[in-house]
């Protein structure tokens, strides 16, 4: 049995202890006994939190590490779709090395756990889905990963799309996407009908891009809500984005979330400043697991992103207007241990029994840690030092 010990860290922020580390796992946390056979690592009294999740990546669309590619696409929804397909091919979209480079950075950052949108359509396949499955295990096969099948360019519109992302499913992804059922297939409710039968069949989760603003993205809300209570499949549906739902008067927003709760959904972000802003006070007291996510970093859709989560969590809870101690900590929590369900684990805290991914950092807590966003001095793979050194 392999055994490391990950000596004086600082759990959260609380007092100075050790983290006992057996085969991958978090076995103990406190004062480790002392055994020669062990591997021991110091932390020097720095600040442990649990690996930083990425809820809401895009993977394959990168070219990270390319020479720069000028943006020439059109400022809409379907204007960023049609500038991509026209030159993701003379660029390798989707590409092994540049997916392998952006997994490294965000790594580097301390992201230990990804749920990635990879597209899926006529043109590529489901090759997407192979690049970064491939390029997230070359770089360290203990990080997590979950697939989202993600129909970028339409459902419905494409005939095919609907078979592929079938397949997918049936192939091992965890979620199968959707876009915009109204504006983008102008069917919502054959979009998501579609959609649903899908995972009632296979199993899989549902994870589906909403942009769409005011009553016409809240309509689609009400729907995605009535049917994941109709199919049962509480827990396993997210709305990726949902800017509808901070535009809405204050009366019919409070409602929209306490059906959220009901049956179950989740919402994820990019904490973006220029897009609607979210009622993260609202969903986090009501119990709505948000997940907080890079969106598509320096791709076809838009030169910006350094992967930096934990700057994200900063950014969500300036967002928020959080301030208080409790409140910054739940943002950290947001972007680390709240988010296990995105990426499939029951578990992804600094507790005895979860993944042992662990990142250092040089602050005094969890509250320093958010609004400063220090370097990463050591990242932790399950138990294995992935970034940093000793």
């Amino acid at each position: 049995m392999a055994r490391t010990v990950l000596a004086n860290v600082r759990p959260w922020g609380g007092a100075a202890g050790d983290v006992v580390i057996e085969d991958g796992t978090i076995a103990a946390v406190g004062t480790a006994p002392a055994d020669g056979s062990a591997e021991v690592i110091d932390g020097r009294g720095l600040l442990a939190v649990p690996g930083l999740v990425n809820a809401h990546a895009h993977l394959d669309k990168s070219w990270w590490g390319r020479p720069w590619v000028s943006y020439g696409g059109e400022p809409t929804t379907q204007g960023r779709i049609a500038h991509e397909r026209a030159h993701r091919g003379e660029l390798g979209i989707p590409s092994p090395d540049s997916t392998v480079g952006l997994v490294r950075e965000l790594v580097r950052f301390g992201t230990t756990a990804f749920r990635s949108h990879v597209d899926v359509d006529l043109g590529v396949g489901l090759d997407g889905i192979h690049v970064v499955r491939e390029a997230v295990a070359a770089v360290d096969p203990g990080l997590a990963l979950s697939i989202v099948a993600f129909p970028q360019d339409g459902v419905l519109r494409r005939p095919g799309v609907l078979d592929l992302l079938d397949r997918a499913a049936a192939e091992g992804a965890d979620h199968v996407g959707g876009l915009d059922p109204a504006s983008i297939d102008r069917d919502p409710v054959g979009q998501l009908d579609a959609l649903f039968d899908i995972a009632d069949r296979r199993g899989v989760g549902l994870d589906i891009h909403l942009h769409d603003r005011g009553e016409l993205g809240a309509f689609q809300y009400e729907l995605i809500i009535e049917r994941t209570l109709a199919a049962g499949l509480s827990g396993r549906v997210n709305i990726a984005h949902g800017f509808a739902l901070g535009e809405l008067p204050a009366a019919r927003q409070e409602a929209l979330v306490e059906r959220l709760v009901e049956a179950g959904v989740s919402v994820s972000t990019v904490a973006s400043p220029t897009a609607p802003r979210l009622p993260f006070a609202a969903l986090h007291d009501a119990g709505v697991p948000v997940g907080l996510g890079t969106d598509g970093i320096r791709d076809l859709w838009g030169p910006f992103g350094d992967g930096d989560v934990l700057r994200l969590a900063g950014t969500l809870a300036q967002l928020a207007g959080w301030r208080r101690d409790e409140d910054l900590h739940a943002a950290l929590a947001i972007a680390t241990s709240a988010a296990a369900g995105f990426v499939g684990r029951p578990v992804h805290d600094l507790v005895p029994g979860a993944p042992a991914d662990i990142v250092l950092l040089d602050a005094e807590n969890p509250q320093d840690a958010v609004t400063r966003a220090p370097a990463r001095e050591l990242v932790l793979v399950a138990g294995r030092v992935v970034s940093g050194t000793p």
